[in-house]
């Protein structure tokens, strides 16, 4: 009884069901949410707090910044149902068009730094970690079965595509700034294809890859759980997805200065995007010793039934 009325007193305001219905589109930032309901960010805290104590939502720090997501799935799955009875999600339209608004502004911020900084784009991601650490930590993980069809999703200048093409059946590099594959051409030839795309939409149809790549990627991405799905989508039956990124840190000024939106991750969020995505996470790696510590995410897209499954258990390995 008691764990019902809070969940009404928590609805029981305009604001507070605005900000369920806007997490049932997708992780948002305080920030954000202050910017679309045209609230101040500690009143928005304030709401927020209330529906966290009710179990409808969760907090995550992550530096200065504070992103909200939906609570526990079986409480909050039947207020979702609710509200959708109730046609609370057609009152929310507007808020949903002004936040597309918000985050369109900041991918054309972030496109931007991507095009001014292209030609130094390399020589900026050795300054976080060694490079050579974490292409010889993929190498080994990648070497164990064959590639099949690769495509290296936010390809950049190319590098991944120029370690693991040689050893894929085909591969596709794709980046959403025209420059960095203007550059990621001249250093990969005519190994792999190229192409101008969205991570979020990405140019293949269902299953048609078997590895993907997500290299210093998706510290980038405003929907990283997006960003994985998507990959997950294009992965045949037993497909692969690698991602490499930065553990969870608390370097705030790589927001402002390296256009980062997210400041890391935690294995836990990784294992959860990927089981939202039907993948399951087969290996982490930790490589400590540099100014951020970086981490190999290893998930594997269920077999069809007349492939078998893998089942595998995950293995966690850390190098120094």
């Amino acid at each position: 009884m008691k764990l019902a009325l809070d969940i009404f007193r928590a609805l029981a305001d305009a604001s507070r069901l605005r900000i369920v219905a806007l997490l049932g589109t997708m992780e948002l930032s305080v920030g954000e949410l202050a910017q679309v309901l045209g609230q101040s960010q500690p009143r928005v805290s304030r709401h927020v707090k209330i529906l966290c104590d009710a179990g409808l939502a969760e907090r995550r720090k992550e530096g200065s910044w504070v992103f909200v997501a939906l609570g526990e799935r079986t409480l909050v799955a039947p207020v979702m149902a609710a509200l959708d009875a109730f046609g609370i999600a057609a009152e929310v339209e507007a808020d949903v068009a002004r936040l597309s608004a918000v985050r369109a502004d900041r991918a054309a911020a972030a496109a931007a730094w991507f095009e001014a900084h292209a030609g130094e784009w390399d020589a900026i991601r050795s300054l976080h970690v060694a490079e050579e650490q974490v292409e010889a930590a993929m190498r080994a993980l990648l070497s164990v079965e064959p590639l099949g069809r690769l495509i290296d999703i936010g390809t950049g200048t190319g590098r991944m595509i120029e370690l693991f093409a040689p050893a894929a059946t085909q591969a596709m590099g794709i980046d959403k700034s025209s420059e960095m594959l203007r550059l990621a051409r001249a250093r990969v030839g005519d190994h792999a294809e190229l192409r101008q795309a969205d991570l979020y939409a990405l140019p293949l149809g269902d299953g048609g890859a078997d590895m993907a790549i997500l290299h210093h990627v998706l510290h980038f991405a405003q929907q990283p759980g997006a960003a994985i799905a998507e990959a997950a989508r294009v992965l045949d039956g037993g497909g692969r997805l690698l991602i490499a990124d930065f553990a969870s840190h608390d370097r705030e000024e790589l927001r402002a200065r390296d256009a980062h939106t997210r400041l890391g991750f935690a294995d836990a969020q990784i294992a959860g995007w990927f089981a939202a995505a039907g993948l399951a996470l087969e290996r982490v790696e930790t490589l400590e010793g540099g100014a951020l510590t970086v981490k190999l995410w290893l998930g594997r897209k269920a077999a069809s039934d007349d492939e078998g499954t893998t089942g595998a258990p995950v293995r966690e390995v850390k190098a120094a």
